[in-house]
């Protein structure tokens, strides 16, 4: 998972100027620099810490990104890990029930937080369809690597159908009307994350 996160911070990296630029026309224009800030300082958080389990590595993910992204990202992708890490407290590695139990806990830490609904053009339209696949799929008795390419493809397709959405919440929401027709950061950094530890658990990240 260590590798995963690290692979993570190099998406988001790649992906900086591409997050700013959809978060210009709709936001503060900082998502994909505080992103990239915040998880290449979770890659060396990561990197001089020694983990018995993987609750303790997630924990330390939302600790570092609360304390060191910017906006409301922070508290929200603080909010995931930190949700998530309590799913995957004394577990040494996370298969298909624990990961879609601690994205759905993560979930649920955000709409608590934000107050976010589906359809309100934010992260949580793209991470509520990638927890119900990975809940269908840990149902169908699909291991990790197909579950996480359904929830992937979920991800991919919520984050799409942001763009003609109008925004109710954050910053966007100021826009009004005017906010339909972009893309949601939130919703781009989201599928980012989830098709990078996909491709990490394959190899290909």
């Amino acid at each position: 998972m260590l590798k995963a996160f690290d692979a993570i911070g190099e998406t988001l990296a790649a992906h900086k100027d591409h997050l700013t630029e959809l978060d210009s026309a709709i936001g503060d224009a900082d998502h994909g620099i505080n992103m990239s800030r915040g998880f290449g300082k979770v890659r060396e958080k990561l990197a001089s810490g020694t983990y018995g389990d993987l609750g303790a590595v997630f924990k330390d993910v939302g600790m570092t990104l609360m304390s060191s992204v910017g906006g409301a990202s922070g508290p929200l992708y603080g909010t995931l890990f930190m949700r998530m890490s309590m799913k995957l407290a004394g577990r040494q590695e996370a298969d298909v029930s624990s990961l879609a139990e601690a994205l759905e806990e993560g979930l649920r830490g955000i709409v608590a937080l934000g107050k976010a609904q589906l359809q309100d053009k934010t992260m949580v339209d793209a991470l509520t369809p990638a927890v119900e696949a990975m809940k269908k799929a840990s149902d169908d008795g699909a291991d990790l690597c197909v579950a996480l390419e359904s929830a992937v493809a979920a991800a991919q397709s919520g984050m799409e159908a942001t763009i003609p959405l109008v925004a109710r919440k954050g910053r966007a929401s100021y826009l009004g009307e005017r906010s339909a027709g972009h893309q949601d950061p939130g919703a781009t950094s989201t599928f980012l994350i989830l098709s990078t530890l996909l491709g990490s658990l394959k190899g290909t990240a």
